[in-house]
């Protein structure tokens, strides 16, 4: 049997979009063993390669029957991964759709999948009933701009039933607020796509967020400024309770760095400061807060992060799994590094992109580096 087992092709162009299900596909095949045995994570902790062959993932979301739903930015394709027989690994991975620009946000609702590229927002109607052969997409809006730096989007719905958007800066650093003040936002939209406002102000390029269990209100990462330095500025924790706060891109950077050229404008005494400050240029992305029950006590409605890792660093930093700690207000207690061991002597062999607590306690981290999901476990 080949790599691809009983290929089935169903072509569409629907709203730019080319359809294509690739039905079984052998998930556990892979052409390199990834040194796993490398990875450090505390005690009672195991991982393991949970699906393969996922290129490029990104993004995660679990559908209502357990399918893990992927995202990916460079590739262009958003798949559909199924543990069908319950062995805690992937044995189906589907093709939902390809040919999209930068399609890193997915979420689902009401048995629908909604998937973000650069500048739209579709969505796939019944889609776990319909894997083999995806519906046509329902476009929801074209509404978002089609600048490509920081276009790639993280997605999810919040309690309140809005979908939320993040618009990044289109640029390393600029003040676009005056030509169209959606840059450096996070907003939120109606499931139908109506409806749009700006949540969140002056966050440079967010990829990564949730809400707390308790407060029900939403943490954001964001990524700092380049060329600063090695050391500055740093990625940064936003928590936005109410609608409105402004965090400070481009003027100030992490509630207390002037911007060399913009911060002369606004001073930083006029913004929201961040609630945590992570390491300069670590990449914060991917964000969830665990609510399971199967990790210890100690990590029950904590905020697991992504850090994806430097790209301009001279020594690299990130390429981990952390965990932020907070009380049950809501307030951040600390922060320390979970799983980690992608990066060996300056050299990555994986970025750990994003992370998904799953209905049985374990927690998934997408690698879009290696085309893998790994599986974080607790105990036996």
């Amino acid at each position: 049997m080949t790599l691809i087992a009983r290929l089935a092709t169903i072509a569409a162009t629907v709203v730019g979009v080319t359809l294509v299900a690739l039905h079984a596909q052998q998930a556990r095949t892979s052409s390199k063993a990834l040194p796993l045995e490398k990875i450090m994570l505390p005690p009672g902790f195991t991982i393991s390669i949970w699906a393969q062959g996922v290129k490029n993932a990104r993004q995660m979301a679990v559908g209502s029957k357990g399918t893990v739903f992927v995202g990916s930015r460079q590739a262009g394709l958003v798949h559909a991964v199924v543990d069908s027989n319950g062995d805690n690994k992937a044995d189906k991975v589907y093709v939902i759709a390809k040919g999209l620009d930068q399609p890193s946000g997915v979420a689902f609702r009401d048995g629908a999948l909604y998937v973000a590229d650069i500048s739209k927002i579709y969505r796939f109607d019944d889609i776990e009933a319909k894997l083999a052969a995806p519906p046509k997409p329902v476009l929801v809006t074209n509404t978002y701009p089609t600048e490509g730096h920081h276009g790639w989007k993280f997605i999810a719905f919040g309690p309140d039933g809005w979908l939320y958007v993040p618009v990044g800066a289109p640029c390393n650093v600029c003040d676009k607020r005056s030509e169209n003040p959606v840059f450096a936002t996070v907003t939120r939209i109606r499931p139908d796509g109506t409806g749009r406002e700006i949540w969140a102000h002056g966050i440079r390029n967010s990829v990564g967020f949730d809400w707390h269990p308790g407060t029900k209100t939403i943490f954001i990462t964001s990524n700092g400024r380049d060329m600063l330095g090695d050391d500055v500025p740093p990625d940064t924790l936003n928590h936005a309770p109410t609608q409105g706060l402004d965090f400070g891109f481009p003027y100030c950077h992490a509630g207390e760095i002037a911007d060399p050229e913009f911060g002369s404008k606004r001073p930083c005494s006029e913004f929201t400061k961040p609630a945590h400050k992570f390491g300069a240029h670590v990449a914060s992305i991917g964000a969830r807060f665990y609510t399971g029950t199967a990790f210890p006590a100690e990590y029950r409605n904590q905020l697991f992060v992504a850090e994806h890792g430097s790209w301009n660093r001279s020594t690299p930093v990130g390429y981990r799994v952390s965990v932020v700690t907070m009380d049950d207000k809501a307030n951040v207690t600390g922060y320390k590094p979970f799983a980690q061991g992608w990066l060996q002597g300056g050299d990555a062999w994986g970025r750990p992109a994003d992370v998904q607590p799953l209905p049985d306690g374990s927690l998934l981290v997408s690698d879009d580096k290696s085309d893998v999901i790994y599986r974080i476990a607790y105990g036996k």
